[in-house]
């Protein structure tokens, strides 16, 4: 790796991040917390970096705060009207920049066909969307990394330019070798997220579950009707969305994670997050679980609750010692910078630019 680090030039670099969420995020926000963790590695390591991105963010990077704060604060009806301006603004200076590393989805790539200069797209979001197709049929000339070998299954028709796991400063969590006595669950509650799930692993092994979680709008219903009514339960206790700070000692202090999804998960950044603490998760076979989690190893990956409550007894054979090297080794943010270099690299060696519309 360090002799790498040491033949790559340096590099002008944009980041652009979307704006629903400051960079990094106040609480829950996945991918605005990626893009930070890229940004600061990048910093570090000696790039020029500009960021595009809210202006409550923040960053040893070059910052142009194209609305004041993250959308999710505001009372703005409109999200989409805020990114065509970080993308007038950006079309502005594009000039300045060797690459320019895209966030957004798909928004840009319109713009792109206009920008005589090499740039990629990360994809943080599932893309099982039928009307996908049509937008990366027509932009097959966009270069696009996806987080996780599954996530591309839905589009073998994208141009795809690798696979660049996401990474976590080593720094951000510590490590703990003993295990606390509860099981934690963290992220968002929603039914694909398997809330539900989750509480009836814990009352069944009769361990304490604590739920740590953002409810979005569209999912205060399923909350009241079937999750708030589950939580007059003595082992279930919710405590509401929590800071990176408390997450530390959430899941440091957990004697497992649990992650009983049903959905095709892109990448699932909680496991990763548990992992740098020490603590294995107990994951459902969905998405790009099985390319996280080591079985038998970070974790156990499972099929039901009653494997996962078979695992909840077998997770003592976990060594957290192990899960913590396999972090370092697999999930660093250092290790992701370098594989997005070596993208950055190859782009601007080979002179990659989009097709000009028309």
């Amino acid at each position: 790796m360090d002799g790498f680090l040491e033949r790559i030039s340096l590099m002008k670099i944009a980041q652009v991040a979307p704006l629903h969420e400051s960079v990094p995020p106040k609480l829950y926000g996945g991918t605005e917390r990626v893009v930070s963790y890229l940004t600061e590695e990048l910093v570090k390591q000696g790039h020029d970096v500009t960021l595009f991105a809210s202006g409550d963010s923040i960053t040893s990077a070059h910052l142009i705060p194209v609305v004041d704060r993250a959308l999710r604060l505001t009372q703005s009806d409109d999200h989409f009207a805020y990114h065509i301006l970080l993308l007038e603004e950006l079309s502005k200076r594009s000039h300045e920049y060797d690459i320019i590393h895209f966030h957004i989805d798909y928004l840009h790539f319109p713009l792109s066909r206009q920008l005589n200069i090499p740039q990629l797209t990360t994809l943080h979001g599932r893309l099982d969307i039928p009307s996908l197709q049509a937008i990366y049929r027509e932009f097959n000339d966009m270069p696009v990394v996806s987080i996780s070998n599954h996530q591309r299954m839905p589009l073998p028709i994208a141009n795809w330019l690798a696979t660049v796991y996401n990474g976590v400063p080593e720094e951000t969590y510590t490590f703990r070798p003993t295990p606390g006595t509860y099981l934690a669950l963290l992220g968002r509650i929603s039914p694909e997220k398997g809330t539900e799930r989750a509480i009836e692993i814990a009352i069944r092994t009769g361990m304490e579950l604590k739920i740590a979680a953002k409810i979005d709008k569209v999912d205060k219903d399923y909350f009241n009707d079937r999750i708030k009514p589950l939580l007059k339960h003595p082992l279930i206790e919710y405590v509401g969305e929590i800071n990176e700070a408390e997450k530390n000692d959430f899941l440091g202090n957990a004697y497992a994670m649990l992650f009983p999804i049903d959905w095709p998960e892109p990448f699932g950044l909680v496991m990763i997050e548990a992992m740098a603490c020490g603590t294995p998760t107990i994951a459902y076979r969905r998405g790009a679980v099985p390319e996280v989690l080591n079985h038998g190893e970070t974790g156990f990956i499972v099929n039901s609750v009653e494997e996962a409550i078979n695992s909840v007894e077998k997770i003592e054979t976990i060594s957290r010692q192990c899960c913590r090297h396999i972090f370092q080794t697999r999930f660093s943010a250092r290790r992701m910078t370098e594989d997005y270099l070596k993208a950055y690299s190859s782009l601007i060696e080979t002179g990659f630019q989009p097709r000009l519309a028309g």
